[in-house]
């Protein structure tokens, strides 16, 4: 139903002149739909939220229809994302488009006022978007600057929400734990913090930015103790705020804790709504901030024992680690979605994200927390209980295709780059092709890039370099730079690449945007003779609810376009994906791995409401 007025790739792909009437005709198709769901499902009211550009490729617009079904108001959030692309738009413009239609109560005899007045606010609401085009079109040249929080390259990847770090027994804990969350920037960017006890109490630290933006000597001194957890954090826009950054503190009747929650809870918002009814006051937006008040209101005997009573509740990806003033506690949900694992170094325990940080720091990978193990180590030592039953193995497979740095050992010692390179050497022989050279997009294609290469026998080179050091905001000219989003990120080695028919390696296409212009930044500045295009995983079809910040299925390039249509969009000469079948050969008990994004089998149930409302967005 809504398909229809969300078109995104290949087929709004018009010239830029037009993208402009192209949105506003999506708008009169989205009003139009709105105006049939209302009537079919009795709405007693429904509004069209804000829009607002996110970055240079498309807008978010979001509809809440108050639908009455058995006496019950539920409220449905649809996402709505037209290609709209023009040289003009800039990220820094906001269309604030503040349509309100109210639907009083009325018999069905009232249907054609009530359809009157939808369709006067509609018209209203398309006169605001003309009007607005051309104020839109009036920026001036000289004085403004185009300031990015993303690159174009950032926000056409899926991103790990976060990673966790923890340390038990060592006199520099803080120390250790910044140089773990160091190791596992990747997992997170936007914030940091750091949680340590001394036996007596807890101190905290915590900010916005990157880890050793964070954490200078100055800061780390005000963290002693011998224990300390660290947690690093990407968010969505919107939600990136200093309330949300963890570790989470709070008090309650048995002392204090303090969490860091690496996963995502699909049941938060049923959860904090009886919460609330029950008194609970909330301080950040963050779902983890649920499982805070569930152990604060459970009914054991014990701390461990409202640990598991509050677990057992929550459905959905969860690696956590709780501190209190005397010891550290592990937990991994029943599905073992997210890793986490078990080092130790000079006698003292560290459970971290990925084995990639326990190197760092010289300490010894000893084993995986289990799915459903709850870890405990205080002074007596490190004891293991299985709190919650696990019945089925879940684990995230895009870890090894993109999230899990390649050094590091996950989901039972298998090495990620290792593993990588197989899938290189598996997508050669299902769709090699005759060429002069492969190169990756660095840096995560680079192992199925080598792996390509060896398969193939073509030679491999380095035919993009990557900026790594433009951090997470720049400056944009205002004068139009073509491919400037790319270009800040990745460059073509022209002398590599003049004349040569060229096999480009990269892990996953999400919207599609970055592809289409590294291939034709590849043609146009490199001077490639043909450019095919290869994939690591099976197209991503479907987004992740279990701790990814992952685009809607709208903006999933491949959710809407087959493999030809994605081909045009991109331009390259050939495109072709790793199989699902041949994905799942190569890994080792491949049934224990979630595929969700590829095959739209999510092994994590979602509650009621929430079901609705996918439900309702993937008609």
């Amino acid at each position: 139903m809504i398909k229809s007025a969300a078109k995104t790739g290949p087929e709004r792909n018009k010239p830029e002149t037009s993208s402009q009437l192209a949105y506003n005709h999506e708008l009169i198709i989205l009003f139009l739909t709105l105006l049939s769901f209302v009537r079919n499902k009795k709405a007693t009211r429904a509004f069209v939220g804000d829009s607002c550009l996110l970055q240079p490729s498309w807008l978010q617009t979001t509809i809440f229809i108050v639908a009455q079904k058995t006496g019950e108001f539920k409220i449905y959030e649809i996402f709505i994302l037209p290609s709209i692309c023009t040289n003009q738009l800039s990220c820094d413009f906001m269309l604030k488009l503040r349509v309100r239609i109210l639907l009083r109560k009325k018999r069905s005899s009232v249907d054609n006022s009530i359809d009157k007045k939808i369709l006067k606010s509609c018209s209203k609401f398309c006169r605001h978007i003309f009007q607005s085009k051309k104020s839109e079109t009036c920026r001036s040249k000289s004085l403004s600057v185009n300031r990015h929080s993303l690159s174009e390259f950032e926000l056409d990847k899926m991103h790990e929400e976060c990673g966790v770090f923890g340390v038990f027994g060592h006199p520099e804990a803080s120390n250790l734990a910044y140089l773990g969350l160091y190791a596992l920037q990747h997992r997170g960017q936007e914030s940091a913090g750091i949680c340590s006890a001394d036996g007596r109490q807890m101190y905290v630290e915590k900010a916005m930015g990157l880890v050793a933006d964070i954490f200078s000597e100055k800061r780390l001194k005000k963290l002693p103790g011998h224990i300390a957890i660290g947690h690093n954090r990407y968010s969505t826009a919107g939600s990136s705020i200093l309330k949300n950054v963890q570790p989470i503190i709070a008090n309650f009747s048995l002392g204090t804790l303090a969490l860091a929650h690496n996963g995502n809870l699909v049941n938060a918002d049923e959860l904090k709504k009886i919460l609330e009814e029950e008194g609970a006051i909330f301080q950040s937006t963050s779902d983890s901030e649920v499982i805070v008040h569930l152990i604060a209101h459970a009914k054991g005997n014990s701390f461990y024992d409202r640990i598991i009573e509050a677990l057992k509740k929550v459905s959905g990806a969860y690696s956590l680690l709780i501190l209190t003033e005397t010891e550290m506690i592990a937990v991994r949900d029943p599905y073992g979605v997210r890793p986490l694992c078990i080092g130790q170094v000079d006698g003292a325990y560290v459970i971290a994200s990925e084995t990639c940080a326990l190197d760092l720091i010289s300490a010894k990978y000893i084993r995986d927390v289990e799915p459903g193990e709850m870890v405990i180590i205080n002074e007596h030592g490190l004891k293991s209980q299985q709190a919650l039953v696990s019945t089925k193995k879940a684990f995230c497979i895009f870890e090894f295709i993109y999230f899990s740095r390649p050094d590091s050992y996950i989901f039972g010692g298998q090495n990620v780059n290792e593993l990588r390179k197989e899938f290189g050497r598996q997508l050669a022989r299902e769709s090699s092709i005759e060429a002069d050279l492969v190169i990756p997009v660095p840096d995560s294609g680079v192992p199925a890039a080598l792996g390509f290469s060896e398969e193939s026998g073509i030679p491999f080179d380095f035919g993009l370099i990557r900026n790594h050091y433009i951090g997470r905001t720049f400056i944009e000219p205002k004068q139009n730079i073509r491919h400037f989003g790319v270009k800040i990120k990745l460059n073509p080695v022209k002398k590599l690449l003049e004349g040569k028919r060229i096999v480009v390696i990269d892990d996953s296409i999400v919207r599609g945007t970055t592809s289409k212009k590294i291939v034709k930044m590849l043609r146009e500045i490199g001077g490639a003779k043909e450019v095919h295009l290869r994939i690591s995983s099976p197209p991503t079809i479907m987004p992740c609810y279990y701790g990814i910040d992952t685009p809607t299925r709208q903006e999933l390039i491949a959710s809407n376009h087959d493999i030809e249509e994605t081909r045009k969009y991109v331009t390259a000469d050939s495109l072709a994906y790793l199989s699902l079948e041949g994905l799942t050969k190569i890994v080792p008990d491949s049934q224990n791995y979630c595929t969700a994004c590829f095959d739209n089998i999510y092994p994590i149930s979602f509650p009621g409401e929430h079901l609705e409302q996918l439900e309702l967005f993937f008609k």
